[in-house]
């Protein structure tokens, strides 16, 4: 009996120098981890509090001395599966909020004041007594109420957080599976020695759990020193991985999949776990049906764009790589997709208002200007004609005050439409300013562009506005003027005649064409 008792003594007091040494060591280091270390230290000190007391109660003569190291246990022992609990879910990447700290430390605290004050009440010991076969120090005892509360609380931490760390399986990758099982059995061993010793499957007379404890501390040694516990927290890290909103596709040395994230998931609905292992532009044409549009080698850290069709609709991604460097000095690739539609969908929409008149359509005074300007240098280069045709709406002001600003819009509208419809491809049209339109003839002469003034004229002659108001017939006025080759004007002088010659359109009766002549100069 006596071997017997000193080997319980020594695994007892074995289990506690293993977590009073992970405790100090983690504490030490606590600066070069995260957060988690903070619950490791109060958990395994916890630990060695209960393994020390317990193995002083074993050593104990007297039942006096036993409730007193009894007490000192429940120090340690019903705080240690909650603070595993908080480990396990920091661990996770689960929310550990103070209120969820404070709810499963409460109960801990009651069960320490109810061993403390139990010879009063005797609500979680009804008998504790020296065992009257066996003698001292092992003990005979029958339990209370308090205690099937604890009981049932402590288990339940310890199963719960079993149950979180074995739900993270299948998503743990391979290489961090062994931390993931010390962790497992971390729980698993303490969690069966106290359904026996709850059962009576036990010794009589001992706790058996502090006594099977150096197994657990054993595994989390090895962990911390092996797999780099607190500095790599893959189950962490693949929760932070799957709740960005960018895709994150990550490939080998070879341009093979070895990962990706939820998000991409969602962005590429074809991309499945089969895949993995596959060459990424084999993948990508599973995922579009067309070759990936950059080498893999030459896509670097600067952003590039892609648009795909999809079912629903056209998407433009945003596309960075990243080079990553695995274990073994092994590099891969992480490619990031970022989803720009709808950036790219207002960039269009606010260019569209940069550059288009809001009313008609056509391009805006500034549209023109910017495009005219480098037509027209184009066209000096290569000693080609280029025209400047300008038109103006007769008597516009006379229509806004007979029928309102709304018809004289309507009646904007349809001369633009009428002139579309005879303009061809390669002649810039947009809207001047007010009822002021121009039209930019790369390639044409001044005579085709007085032939092209008579043709819209016309046009608009036998096509009125035809509104709730009645008919409304309007004419143009023309004023055309072509770059000199001879002569080094600019954009803003060739503009300035054909202002000139359509000036001289209006003041010769309107409803018709006028060509600049450097006999405008002398008259105006």
């Amino acid at each position: 009996m006596e071997s017997q008792l000193t080997a319980y003594i020594t695994l007892v007091c074995t289990s506690g120098v293993l977590n009073l040494y992970l405790c100090i060591y983690v504490f030490m280091k606590r600066h070069n981890y995260t957060s988690i270390a903070n619950y490791f230290i109060l958990y395994t000190g916890a630990i060695s509090i209960y393994c020390f007391a317990s193995a002083m109660g074993l050593v104990s003569t007297t039942i006096e001395q036993i409730q007193f190291w009894t007490i000192i246990q429940y120090v340690g022992m019903p705080f240690s599966p909650p603070l595993g609990l908080l480990f396990t879910m920091h661990y996770l990447g689960i929310k550990v909020t103070k209120k969820r700290c404070l709810a499963l430390l409460v109960l801990p605290f009651v069960t320490l004041i109810m061993v403390a004050t139990n010879n009063w009440h005797h609500l979680h010991y009804r008998v504790i007594q020296i065992d009257p076969t066996l003698g001292a120090p092992y003990v005979y005892q029958e339990i209370g109420i308090w205690y099937m509360i604890h009981g049932v609380f402590i288990f339940s931490c310890m199963f719960v957080a079993f149950l979180l760390l074995i739900s993270r399986w299948k998503e743990t990758a391979k290489p961090y599976r062994p931390q993931l099982i010390a962790l497992i059995c971390g729980q698993l061993v303490p969690m069966l020695t106290a359904f026996l010793y709850l059962i009576g499957a036990t010794p009589p007379g001992v706790d058996p759990v502090p006594i099977i404890l150096w197994l657990s501390s054993l595994l989390y040694l090895w962990s911390i020193s092996s797999s780099r516990l607190f500095a790599i927290m893959p189950i962490a890290k693949d929760t932070i991985f799957n709740s960005i909103n960018d895709g994150a596709i990550v490939l080998d040395e070879s341009y093979r999949l070895i990962e990706f994230n939820q998000s991409c998931k969602r962005m590429f609905p074809r991309l499945d776990k089969s895949m993995l292992g596959q060459h990424f532009d084999k993948v990508w044409f599973e995922l579009s049906g067309d070759l990936f549009p950059f080498k893999l080698e030459n896509v670097d850290e600067h952003s590039q764009e892609l648009q795909l069709a999809t079912n629903h609709a056209d998407c433009t991604y945003q596309i960075r790589s990243t080079p990553l460097e695995h274990a073994k000095n092994r590099k891969g690739q992480l490619l990031i997709f970022t989803d720009i539609t709808e950036i790219k969908r207002l960039q269009v929409k606010l260019e569209h208002q940069a550059y288009y008149d809001e009313l008609t359509q056509i391009y805006n005074r500034r549209a023109f200007l910017h495009q005219c300007e480098q037509d027209f240098n184009a066209s000096k280069k290569f000693s080609s004609p280029f025209t400047i045709v300008l038109m103006d709406i007769d008597y516009f002001k006379k229509v806004n005050d007979t029928y309102g600003h709304h018809v004289g819009d309507q009646l904007l509208v349809h001369v633009v439409k009428v002139c579309q419809s005879q303009l061809e491809e390669g002649q810039f049209f947009a809207r001047y300013g007010g009822e002021e339109f121009v039209l930019a003839l790369k390639g044409s002469t001044a005579s085709e562009g007085e032939v092209l003034g008579n043709l819209l004229r016309k046009s608009l002659e036998i096509h009125p506005l035809i509104n709730t108001e009645g008919i409304i017939s309007v004419t143009l006025s023309f004023g055309v003027a072509e770059a000199m080759e001879e002569l080094e004007e600019t954009l803003s002088q060739l503009l300035n005649k054909a202002d000139k010659a359509l000036y001289s359109a209006k003041e010769e009766g309107r409803n018709r064409v006028h060509v600049y002549s450097a006999s405008l100069e002398m008259v105006n």
